[in-house]
């Protein structure tokens, strides 16, 4: 008897495996020193880095943009504009965005006011660093062939 896949199944197992290798190269002193450079000095996500929740969804947050930036970099690879990879995955990087906004709207019960703006434009920060990195780290993944 044969066991029998499907393609689904093994493009999802190619998928996890690139996504683990990717991931060796990122340390948790490094996630853990960009939330504190992006939230750390504004008064209402200081405060609210306080709760270890908040402070893992940041992760959990900059570990998604990272893997998106990591698996659009074989455009990139192959000649592509980084800008023009980046608007590929534009619905994908806004829905991160609008994800980690709206989570800490939601802790920051209320106190951000005026401030809500701004930490709009940290968090598009935020992501987009952290899919770069990964854009970047990708390419030369494909450049050293370790894809």
């Amino acid at each position: 008897m044969t066991v029998i896949t499907t393609f689904k199944e093994k493009r999802r197992e190619k998928q996890i495996k690139y996504e683990r290798s990717v991931l060796r190269e990122l340390s948790i002193n490094a996630l853990k020193e960009r939330v504190q450079q992006y939230f750390g000095s504004t008064r209402i996500a200081s405060s609210l880095l306080m709760n270890a929740g908040i402070e893992e969804a940041c992760y959990d947050v900059a570990l998604e943009a990272y893997l998106l930036g990591a698996k659009f970099s074989k455009f990139g690879y192959y000649g592509e504009d980084m800008e023009k990879v980046r608007m590929r995955c534009y619905h994908e990087e806004k829905h991160l965005i609008d994800t980690l906004y709206n989570f800490l709207l939601y802790w920051g019960s209320g106190h951000e006011g005026a401030m809500s703006e701004a930490l709009y434009y940290q968090c598009e920060q935020y992501v987009h660093v952290w899919w770069r990195e990964g854009f970047e780290k990708g390419q030369m993944r494909h450049k050293l062939r370790l894809h």
